[in-house]
Formats: structure tokens, sequence, C-alpha cells
């Protein structure tokens, strides 16, 4: 791969705009904010019930964590190249659920995270996204 590309994965939920997946810039894999939206444009955690809608922060977690390991496998790396993670919740009353889901991922070893509260995701039912950059100098 060149010292400067970007990609848009097939097989992944398509971006929701005119941005790549991915861009490289040197050793550098910049992730674009990711969710738990599948290639279908359902959301995973996402029940919808007779009376309702059921939101499972546990469950998002992990997809858009798996998402994201999808997403740099394309790219030729793995999450343990992750040197920085940004974490933003619709509710910081999620923290909890969503750090014990990223903890089954990481450890104090792995990436320098942020985690901030937002109004609103693009998706009512979206209750996470996380953007990432990984370190993955090329051969």
């Amino acid at each position: 791969m060149a010292s400067s590309s970007s990609a848009v994965v097939s097989g992944r939920a398509a971006p929701l705009g005119r941005y790549p997946h991915f861009r490289r810039a040197g050793p550098f894999l910049f992730v674009s904010g990711t969710s738990s939206r599948r290639p279908d444009n359902t959301h995973a955690g996402v029940e919808i019930l007779p009376d309702g809608v059921r939101l499972d922060i546990r469950e998002q977690t992990r997809a858009v964590i798996q998402n994201i390991a999808g997403i740099l496998q394309e790219a030729g790396a793995s999450l343990s190249d992750l040197v920085e993670v940004s974490t933003f919740l619709v509710d910081m009353d999620d923290f909890a659920g969503y750090n014990e889901v990223y903890n089954e991922f990481f450890g104090y070893d792995g990436p320098a995270r942020t985690t901030v509260a937002v109004r609103q995701l693009p998706h009512p039912h979206l209750l996470i996204e996380i953007k990432a950059v990984a370190y993955v100098p090329q051969a």
C-alpha cells in the first residue's frame, strides 16, 4: 500500500458520506468514526419491541470494536496496532457497560483512550461511535 492512501472496505457498512473507512498517512492508519452499523444498515445492539426499542451498550460496543478490527484487517493491521481511540457516548450512564466490554479487548498496554459524551450520533439507535489511530510501519 502506498505511503498515503485510503479505502472504503467492501463487506462493511458503507460510509454515510464521502469519506473512507480508513486513511493511511505514512506508518499511521486513521480509522473513521465507526458504529455498530452492519452492511445491511441494521445496528447491532438494537432490539425493536412492540412497545419501543431496547438498546444494549455492551452489544453495541462489542460490534464497534469488531467493526474496527475488520477495517484494520483489510488495511493489514489489527487491534494490537492501535495507539489511540476516541469514543463518543450519547449518555455517560453507559460508561460502565462500554468500559466492561472495552476491557475484554484491551489492557493497560492498549491504545491511549479518550471518552466524551455527545448530544447525538447520526442515528437515534446509536449509543456509541469510536474513531481510532493505528501505527503500522510499512515493510
